[in-house]
């Protein structure tokens, strides 16, 4: 391999063994055995940099968490400035499983052929990609001429976070729809046509109006009507509608913060990772996949109901007024929260927690 790809080469698990040359010369002189060549070496942590933010550090919606990391679903937390958002999304690293090797192959190739250095030591990393408000349509597919890729493809098989989410351009998150549903992305371009990989899972935050305060009970929101529902309408029904979590994250209440009986050991973080570690196995030998990516026909063959949580289902569509595809979002969530507890079956109680993930009563009525 040339010298510059050695490292990058020698992570992929073979028997063959990678020689790092700089010349053609250099080949000649170790297949004439004048000069051997050294292997290449390519050393991976398989750690975040941030590993150390655990759940020690969450007061509060550690469930959601769970529940989004075991089924790899998409997640909105919404809420006011400064009740812990962007902090309880950020440690959602620290709790997805280490990637398999084909993932993480997968995940290494949409970075080599970037715009970015591709860095051995995140080789089975889970990518944790925070695109900032500002970023165009084109950073976030990808685009140039050839194209390259963009941060959906880049999040490949990790997360995409966006963090404010109405602060980001409409049209920018219109182009998030499609690959949602389809895990790839396709760029066309007069003379060139390019598939990328992107299937990421989507975490986003956002306030609940201009302010931040709407719904606080600290009556410091004077924002109005046509504030807010302008606001919000800046993240169009489409994109809402395929966030399968949409959580309530309010104000702490005082004292929760220096209560040390409410403080999450490393202990239990280890005991959470285990049991979405135990979940996702069940999972995988289910139907082969988590079950964010079940197709509808395979939720409805695996996420059955018994008749009375089938009629709850169908009261709770027409009072939320639920689409088809949150519809099945639920029922897979409901499925997820049933793995979790180690339950065959999908009971009341997880199809009774699943809708309260996916309903904002203060924030839908104004």
């Amino acid at each position: 391999m040339p010298a510059a790809n050695g490292p990058e080469a020698a992570l992929v698990e073979t028997s063959l063994q990678v020689f790092a040359a700089s010349s053609l010369q250099a080949v000649i002189a170790h297949l004439l055995a004048r000069k051997p060549l050294a292997l290449a070496k390519g050393e991976s942590t398989g750690t975040r940099p941030d590993d150390t933010m655990k759940l020690s550090d969450v007061r509060g919606q550690k469930r959601a968490l769970t529940i989004v990391a075991a089924g790899s679903h998409n997640l909105l937390f919404i809420g006011p400035p400064g009740s812990g958002k962007t902090m309880l999304e950020s440690r959602l690293g620290s709790l997805l499983p280490v990637m398999s090797t084909e993932e993480s192959l997968s995940s290494a190739s949409v970075q080599s052929v970037s715009k970015y250095q591709f860095d051995t030591t995140s080789f089975g990393v889970r990518p944790f990609r925070t695109p900032n408000h500002t970023a165009s349509a084109a950073a976030l597919v990808g685009g140039g001429n050839p194209p390259r890729a963009g941060e959906i493809s880049l999040a490949h098989n990790g997360v995409l976070f966006l963090d404010e989410l109405p602060e980001y351009p409409r049209h920018v998150l219109e182009v998030l729809r499609e690959p949602i549903e389809s895990g790839e992305i396709i760029i066309s371009r007069a003379h060139h046509q390019v598939r990328f990989p992107g299937n990421f899972q989507l975490l986003a935050a956002m306030n609940t109006c201009p302010c931040g305060y709407y719904g606080d009970n600290t009556d410091s929101c004077d924002c109005t009507n046509n504030k807010i529902q302008k606001y919000r309408s800046r993240v169009s029904g489409p994109l809402l509608d395929r966030i399968d979590l949409h959580v309530d994250v309010p104000v702490l209440p005082p004292g929760t913060l220096s209560a040390t009986s409410a403080k999450t050991s490393f202990t239990e973080h280890e005991l959470v990772l285990k049991q979405i570690v135990e979940s996702q196995s069940v999972m995988r030998s289910r139907c082969g996949k988590l079950n964010a990516a079940l197709t509808n026909k395979e939720t409805e063959v695996h996420c059955r109901l018994a008749p009375n949580d089938q009629h709850l289902l169908d009261k709770a569509m027409l009072a939320l007024g639920l689409s088809a595809r949150g519809y099945y979002k639920i029922l897979k969530v409901a499925r997820t929260i049933a793995d979790i507890e180690e339950s065959t079956d999908i009971h009341t109680k997880h199809l009774t927690e699943a809708l309260g993930l996916r309903k904002l009563d203060r924030y839908q009525t104004i």
